[in-house]
């Protein structure tokens, strides 16, 4: 196996950091990877927003559900998916723009998150670990004035990085499911009742399949903050609409 492939195996999410800066440099690679990724017509659809105000990387912590860990990253970005800047460009180049509908937007979200990824590869292979948090698309009004967000822009996701502590990298990954649970050949094949029960067996240690999964529902799908996601994101789509 290659390093570049095992770098993305051994790859988990970090939440606890030591206390060590990211050096100027290395800050620059990361960043740099993330432009360097594929983007849909060279459009770079995204701007990154580079937190290092420690009062707003607070903030941060509570409005994104309360981690304090946020606060305590070494460097926290947050990827915007951004039509705002092409719709500018298109004014001030005398063209004639319609408004950025739902179609844009999620063509800018695709841009935004392979970037973000590619800022997590190169960091991991710098020895530093990385977390994603997707509570950056709540609460949409707080959030929009918190960064100054006009309304073709849309956080698609924050990430925070730091060394990771020994515990940390002793912390054993969460199981993926297998590969034939994920890959389908040609066209999609809806999956039945015991197909289901079978891709997630690896979440079934000393329970059941119907108490892991109404226990699951609850914690994340049927959540209030699950909830608060979904109310903040249709508030951005209405921009796009």
């Amino acid at each position: 196996m290659n390093e570049i492939i095992k770098s993305l195996y051994d790859r988990k999410s970090v939440r606890v950091f030591e206390e060590k800066p990211i050096l100027a440099e290395d800050k620059r690679q990361i960043l740099q990877a993330a432009m360097e990724a594929p983007t849909a017509g060279n459009q770079q659809m995204y701007t990154i927003l580079d937190i290092t105000d420690q009062m707003l990387k607070e903030k941060l912590a509570v409005s994104c559900d309360n981690q304090p860990f946020i606060a305590k990253a070494a460097m926290v970005l947050v990827f915007c998916a951004d039509y705002q800047k092409w719709y500018d460009a298109f004014i001030e180049g005398g063209a004639k723009p319609r408004h950025p509908g739902c179609g844009d937007l999620m063509l800018a979200v695709t841009d935004t998150v392979i970037a973000a990824q590619n800022a997590v590869v190169a960091a991991q292979s710098l020895g530093i670990g990385s977390c994603y948090i997707g509570d950056i698309m709540e609460n949409c009004e707080l959030h929009r004035e918190l960064l100054q967000l006009p309304e073709y822009v849309f956080p698609a996701a924050m990430l925070v990085f730091g060394y990771p502590t020994k515990q940390q990298i002793d912390r054993t990954k969460p199981k993926r499911c297998r590969l034939e649970d994920i890959v389908q050949e040609n066209t999609y094949c809806r999956r039945n009742g015991e197909e289901l029960r079978t891709m997630f067996d690896k979440e079934l240690t000393n329970r059941t399949f119907e108490e892991w999964s109404q226990a699951f529902c609850a914690r994340k799908y049927n959540s209030n903050f699950s909830r608060e996601m979904t109310r903040s994101v249709e508030e951005y789509l209405k921009a796009f609409r």
